[in-house]
């Protein structure tokens, strides 16, 4: 059961600036499994996206088992 519907993954990871974070809401990205059907190209088009935040999410994805599409 969740307990705050208001965090979404991205809240959890740390390393992950707030532009980024702020850049994923406002794309309408909530969790992390989102990310498997997107593009890393796609994902740095987005303002406040940059490669640190693209490795920060790489790491995340991989630790599940997951990449980018």
């Amino acid at each position: 059961m969740e307990q705050n519907k208001n965090v979404n993954d991205f809240d959890q990871l740390k390393g992950l600036s707030k532009p980024a974070k702020r850049a994923l809401a406002g794309a309408g990205y909530e969790k992390l499994e989102q990310l498997t059907n997107v593009y890393e190209a796609d994902l740095l088009k987005l303002h406040g996206m940059g490669p640190k935040a693209i490795a920060v999410i790489l790491e995340a994805l991989a630790e599940k088992g997951w990449t980018f599409r």
